[in-house]
């Protein structure tokens, strides 16, 4: 059996591999990068029809190449994974699509990694997991076995069309949830959304887009999450040109408001009586943003336009005031659960001592306490921009520079003969 060999082996080519792939190219390291689907799969097909970025396209990007066209607009799913087919093109990047890994595991008696994949067998002295936070749909164990109800993770929802005639249920109200629920609101559905905490920045405030304010603040570079906040989610839209999540709106327009969703039983649901505090959370979030771009405003005594308006809150709907702690959902006509309820990671495939206990990487700025082994492309990696394009970007140069200077002792020899006595 022929086993091919090269330094370093990064599994995955979405944003993460695809960056990490232009760093390492530039500093001369040895590589491949693997890739199970195509390009940028999961924006082309794990994602809803509509979707698009929730970030403007002059900010959600590489720093070496623009997206085509109004760099304020929100470029759609396919502009993006476009976007990562063009800039592997730039560097010539080595990817190999139609690959799976499926085992990596230590060498015992030599350096380096044996990596199975689908096309044969690799041996690396390094690999980098950049596989992203987005794998696998998480539905939590509430969810009911009955099949009297089409239900789905948001990773499956694509289009109104895909569902029953009927109201529809969305459970989540991150950015995926809202922007669903949003969207069948508009087809002419029933909603009805469970809210849990999140977070609701404005999408934009006297003038700029909510992701400069977080830049200027100095937001996106925070190293770690407040405590209590780990979980808490974002509700931000660049649909339909972008614009606030504003619950009341919502409800205003029909949606019925729910708290976090508490269990099943039959064809009834309840719901936590937390609803008006998770809204209020969410104002909270919203009113911060605001007055700390004021402050800086008046710090540094900008000209931007006042924009008292973004201050006005809509009357509480009845939804709100007089939450729905249970729902008989035959009685209320919803025929599909949609579970908006995140992702889990899955590095089933990488057998070496570089997770905890709960299976959680272990890591210094992706830098695994496995020598060797790096990730790229999670949640909170080295800031919290860490899994944004951008964000993204940066994190793969640090994981470059690391490996270039690994390489470089490994590269030293010492010559007796050279000593000076």
């Amino acid at each position: 059996m022929t086993i091919e060999t090269i330094d370093t082996l990064v599994v995955g080519a979405g944003q993460a591999g695809v960056a990490m792939s232009e760093h390492l190219t530039k500093l001369d390291v040895p590589h491949i990068v693997l890739e199970r689907d195509r390009i940028a799969e999961k924006w082309r097909t794990g994602r809803w029809d509509s979707l698009v970025m929730n970030g403007p396209a002059w900010h959600d990007r590489f720093p070496n190449l623009d997206f085509d066209g109004d760099p304020d607009e929100f470029p759609n799913k396919d502009q993006v994974a476009d976007y990562f087919e063009s800039y592997a093109k730039k560097f010539n990047a080595p990817i190999r699509t139609g690959v799976e890994v499926h085992n990596v595991e230590r060498n015992n008696d030599r350096p380096g990694f044996t990596v199975e994949t689908s096309k044969g067998v690799i041996e690396a002295q390094r690999v980098i997991a950049a596989t992203g936070p987005f794998q696998e749909g998480v539905i939590p164990p509430i969810a009911p076995n009955s099949h009297s109800r089409k239900q789905m993770h948001s990773a499956e929802y694509y289009n109104p069309e895909q569902l029953p005639e009927g109201a529809v249920m969305v459970i989540g109200a991150g950015s995926s949830g809202v922007q669903i629920a949003d969207e069948l609101q508009r087809s002419g559905r029933k909603v009805y959304l469970s809210i849990g905490s999140h977070n609701r920045p404005p999408r934009s405030y006297r003038g700029r887009d909510f992701v400069w304010w977080l830049g200027v603040l100095g937001l996106w570079d925070l190293e770690a999450t407040q405590p209590g906040t780990e979980h808490v989610t974002i509700a931000v839209s660049g649909a339909y040109g972008g614009h606030s999540i504003d619950f009341r709106k919502l409800a205003q327009k029909g949606m019925t408001l729910l708290g976090l969703t508490k269990a099943f039983d039959n064809h009834k649901v309840t719901f936590e009586s937390d609803l008006a505090e998770n809204i209020a959370f969410g104002d909270n979030n919203y009113t911060e943003l605001l007055d700390a771009a004021d402050a800086y405003i008046e710090r540094n005594k900008l000209d931007l336009p006042e924009e008292p308006e973004a201050r006005k809150v809509l009357p509480d709907p009845d939804c709100l005031t007089n939450p729905v702690l249970e729902l008989d959902l035959d009685k209320a006509g919803v025929t599909s659960i949609i579970w908006a309820t995140g992702y889990k990671v899955d590095f089933s495939w990488l057998n070496v001592n570089a997770f905890d206990d709960k299976n959680q990487p272990r890591h210094q700025r992706g830098v695994s306490i496995e020598p060797g082994v790096y990730f790229l492309g999670l949640p909170w990696l080295s800031r919290r921009g860490s899994s944004f394009i951008w964000g993204v970007w940066h994190d793969a140069k640090h994981i470059a520079d690391h490996i270039a200077i690994q390489r470089s002792y490994l590269d030293y020899h010492y010559d007796a003969t050279q000593r000076k006595t």
